[in-house]
């Protein structure tokens, strides 16, 4: 019996052929910058959460927001000839699509595990073993590129704008600024009043305002950004940890801190049920989902008209009179 309910605050608008592997060293990276993941802990913990006999309980915000990406797939009016699932997990965006949007499908995680889970879907598909980081496709391949991203997967974006095709979209979401806001401030309070200051145990999400700015850095254009929230209820912090570890996502940057001292915990569920809790005893967890649409720049898009090149004033329509109605 699930412990939790999932609440919506704002609503939203084929066979496995084989798994190929690909050796890191003969991809270029996605270009420099910080490095503020651990891309290996993050690969070692969705291999562990996968392995659980009962991974499939703790798959339920991954499940809701892969069909919500599936609904603004439909949401453009074309067949896209062939698409690429990027960490697919259980094929949790695949399982809503039909061959009248996608007509074939590569699906990628960076967990081997995750990939023998899969579930078989209408779409005829291929299964490749990948990091998002070093895609091993070559440019200008796909029509669609979809995922239900973490926050990880954000330095993917060139390799995501390479590999497609001109005119290609790419369709995703990833949890946005907001996300455990009242877990990350239960910790805080009771870390500094326990231990004279806190460190982050929750990995560092992306703001709505920086998003376009990633996007249009990679390449993208004809954006598209909005933010969901989904609002699940637990019994208390220990449940939503364990769900969270289970989800296989736990912190994974470089400057987290392993140990998190028993007296800590305790305080930061009772700052939790204090500030947060709800009357019947739960305490709600809020994922902030940004959903995103960019395309691959080409030829036939509307583009904007050149500056200064109107020739109608703004300042005139206040002399534009209303067209008499016609009489009988």
């Amino acid at each position: 019996m699930h412990r939790f309910y999932i609440q919506s605050v704002r609503s939203c608008l084929g066979s496995r052929v084989q798994v190929q592997v690909r050796s890191r060293s003969s991809q270029s990276g996605s270009g420099s910058g910080v490095n503020v993941f651990d891309r290996q802990m993050k690969r070692r913990q969705r291999d562990w959460a996968s392995s659980l006999s009962n991974a499939t309980q703790f798959e339920y915000v991954r499940e809701e927001v892969g069909a919500r990406v599936a609904d603004r797939v439909y949401d453009v009016a074309r067949t896209f000839p062939l698409a690429l699932d990027l960490g697919c997990g259980r094929s949790f965006i695949a399982d809503h699509l039909t061959t009248d949007v996608v007509e074939q499908l590569y699906l990628t995680d960076v967990s081997s595990n995750c990939l023998s889970r899969l579930r078989d879907g209408g779409i005829p598909s291929r299964c490749v073993l990948a990091d998002e980081e070093f895609l091993p496709f070559k440019d200008d391949t796909f029509d669609l590129v979809l995922s239900v991203w973490e926050e990880s997967d954000v330095p993917a974006l060139p390799q995501v704008w390479r590999v497609l095709k001109p005119d290609g979209a790419f369709i995703a979401a990833l949890p946005g600024g907001d996300s455990l806001f009242e877990l990350r401030c239960s910790l805080q309070l009771a870390q500094t009043e326990r231990e004279g200051g806190f460190s982050p145990h929750v990995s560092p999400f992306t703001a709505v305002t920086d998003l376009g700015n990633l996007l249009g850095g990679a390449g993208f254009s004809l954006l598209t950004v909005d933010t969901d929230e989904l609002q699940v209820h637990y019994p208390g912090i220990m449940e939503l940890l364990s769900d969270l570890q289970a989800m296989g996502e736990s912190n994974c940057a470089w400057n987290r801190r392993s140990l998190l001292h028993r007296d800590t915990i305790l305080a930061a569920a009772a700052v939790y049920k204090e500030m947060y809790g709800n009357p019947d005893g739960s305490v709600p967890a809020t994922f902030d989902i940004l959903y995103m649409i960019g395309w691959k720049p080409h030829g036939s898009q509307a583009k904007p008209a050149k500056r200064g090149s109107a020739n109608v004033s703004f300042g005139d329509l206040s002399k534009i009179s209303p067209k008499p109605s016609e009489t009988s």
